[in-house]
C-alpha cells in the first residue's frame, strides 16, 4: 500500500533542485501533517482560553485527557492496523475491491463495540468522581478516535495524501472553532469541542473511503475468517505502539515525576515537555523516510520481484538485489544523518527557543537527549517498514517485543536512580532495538535470494 511513492517520484522525475524540494515537502506534510495539525489544534485551544476558562488547572484537565485519548486509542487499534492492512493489501492484490468498504464497515463495527465497552466501563469505575458529561465526552472521544486511526489505513490504501491533511486540517479548524465557542461551559466545552470536530474528520473520511472502494455490500467479516488475519501483524502493531508510550506511562505514574490532574489520569510536567519538542523535530526524518524508502527501495524492490516472477538471468537478479540493498543503506544513512542535523541545530539555537516561549533551561538535557532518542525511532521505524515489505512477520515481532521489554525495564531503572538519568531509559532501549533490527535486517537480505526461490 506504498502509494506515495507514486506521488512522490512524479516530483523526482523533473530532475531539478525545485523538484527535490518539491518532493521533500510534500513527503513532510504527508508524513507529519496530521499530527502536527492536531497538537497545533489542542495547543491553540488551550492558549486562546486561558483569559475564559477559570481556573487554568481546568485548561491543563483539557490537555491531558486529549492525550491520554490519544495514546490508549492508538495502543487498543494496534492490535487492528497492521492485520487490517495487510488484509486489504490481499484483497487488493486479488482484485477483490468490492470486498473492502464492507470489510472496513465489519471492522469499524468491531472497534466501535470494544472501545465503547471500555469506554463504559471506565467512566462507571475510573470516572465515577467527574460529571457525568465529561464521562460521556470521554468514552465518545475515545470511540471516534479509534475509529479514525482505522479509517486512516484505508486513506493511505486509496493513496489519498493529501485528503488525509485537508482532512485533518478542516476537522482540527471545525474542533478549535467548536471549542472556542464553547469555552463558557468550561474543560467540557473545550472537550465537547473536541469531540464535534474528531467527529467532523471522522465523516469526511468515511466518505472519501466509500467513494474510493464502491460495492453492494454494507458489513461483511471475511477479515476474521481463518487465515485472512496474521497473529503475528496484529501483536506487533500492540507491542510497537504500546513500546512507543510506555516510558510515558511510567512517568506519569511514578510519585516523583507525576501529579494527579483529573481522576485517575496523571501528567509529568519533568517528562511531557521535551519529549513533546523532541517528537517536532523528527519531521525532517519523516520527509527523509517517505522519500528514500517509498520511491528509491520500492522501484528496486519492484525491479528485484519483477526479475524473479519474469525469469531473469541469476546475474540480473543478483544486481538488482546488490541495489536494493544499497538503496537501502543509504536510505537509513541519511535518516540518521539528517536527524543528527536536526539535533545539531536545536543543541545551537535550543536555549533561545526555550527562552522565547519563557521554559526553563532545566529542560534542555532531558530534550536533548530525547531528540536523539527520537531521531533513532524513526531509523526504527524505517527498518520495521522495510521488514514489512519482506513478509518478516516474526522478526517485526520479534523486534516489537524487544522494544516494549528494554523501555519498561531501562526506563524502570533510570527512574530509580535519579532525574540525570531520565530519558536515557528510552534511548538506550531505542538504541539497542535499532542495532538488533538492523542484524535482523542484514541477515534477511543476505538470504534473500535463497528464501525467494526455496522457500515458496
Amino acid at each position: 500500500m506504498a502509494g506515495i511513492g507514486f506521488e512522490l517520484r512524479k516530483l523526482l522525475k523533473k530532475d531539478s533542485l525545485s523538484g527535490v524540494l518539491q518532493a521533500y515537502t510534500f513527503a513532510g506534510v504527508i508524513g507529519s501533517g496530521p499530527w502536527i495539525l492536531s497538537i497545533l489544534g489542542i495547543l491553540i485551544i488551550g492558549f486562546l482560553s486561558f483569559a475564559v476558562v477559570v481556573p487554568d488547572l481546568l485548561i491543563a484537565q483539557f490537555q491531558v485527557s486529549v492525550t491520554w485519548l490519544m495514546a490508549v486509542s492508538l495502543i487498543f487499534t494496534g492490535v487492528l492496523q497492521l492485520g487490517f492492512t495487510r488484509y486489504v493489501s490481499d484483497r487488493l492484490f486479488e482484485k477483490e475491491d468490492w470486498r473492502v468498504v464492507p470489510n472496513f464497515n465489519g471492522v469499524l463495527l468491531l472497534t466501535m463495540v470494544v472501545t465503547g465497552s471500555f469506554g463504559l466501563a471506565a467512566a462507571f469505575t475510573l470516572f465515577r468522581q467527574q460529571s457525568l458529561l465529561y464521562s460521556v465526552l470521554m468514552m465518545a472521544g475515545f470511540v471516534i478516535l479509534s475509529a479514525i486511526w482505522m479509517a486512516t489505513v484505508l486513506l493511505s490504501g486509496l493513496k489519498e495524501y493529501k485528503t488525509i491533511v485537508a482532512l485533518f486540517a478542516v476537522g482540527y479548524t471545525v474542533t478549535v472553532l467548536a471549542a472556542l465557542g464553547l469555552r463558557p461551559m468550561g474543560m467540557e466545552g473545550l472537550l465537547l469541542g473536541f469531540v464535534i470536530g474528531n467527529f467532523v474528520l471522522l465523516m469526511g473520511m468515511i466518505a472519501v473511503i466509500v467513494r474510493g472502494y464502491p460495492s453492494d455490500k454494507l458489513i461483511e467479516f471475511d477479515f476474521l475468517r481463518r487465515g485472512r488475519m496474521f497473529p503475528a501483524l496484529l501483536l506487533t502493531g500492540l507491542l510497537y505502539n504500546l513500546g512507543i508510550w510506555i516510558d510515558k506511562f511510567l512517568f506519569w505514574f511514578s510519585p516523583d515525576t507525576s501529579q494527579a490532574i483529573i481522576g485517575p489520569l496523571r501528567a509529568s510536567v519533568i517528562y511531557d515537555l521535551p519529549i513533546f519538542i523532541a517528537y517536532l523535530s523528527v519531521i525532517p526524518g519523516m520527509a527523509v523516510f517517505l522519500v528514500r524508502i517509498e520511491t528509491d527501495f520500492v522501484e528496486y524492490y519492484d525491479r528485484f520481484y519483477n526479475a524473479v516472477r519474469e525469469g531473469g538471468t541469476l546475474e540480473h537478479i543478483e544486481k538488482m538485489r546488490d541495489e536494493m540493498v544499497f538503496v537501502l543503506r543509504q536510505g537509513i544513512f541519511e535518516i540518521l544523518k539528517i536527524q543528527s542535523l536536526a539535533v545539531l541545530l536545536f543543541f545551537a539555537i535550543g536555549p533561545e527557543i526555550l527562552r522565547l516561549f519563557n521554559i526553563s533551561q532545566l529542560y534542555l538535557p532531558l530534550t536533548y537527549i530525547d531528540m536523539l532518542s527520537a531521531a533513532l525511532q524513526v531509523a526504527l521505524m524505517s527498518v520495521l517498514n522495510v521488514l514489512f515489505y519482506f513478509d518478516k512477520r516474526r522478526e517485526a515481532l520479534f523486534i516489537a517485543a524487544l522494544f516494549v521489554l528494554l523501555n519498561y525495564l531501562l526506563t524502570t531503572f533510570t527512574l530509580q536512580i535519579g532525574a540525570p538519568w531520565y530519558g536515557y531509559g528510552f534511548a538506550i532501549a531505542v538504541t539497542l532495538t535499532l542495532l538488533v533490527s538492523l542484524v535482523l535486517l542484514d541477515r534477511v537480505m543476505q538470504r534473500l535470494e535463497y528464501e525467494t526461490f526455496m522457500m515458496q
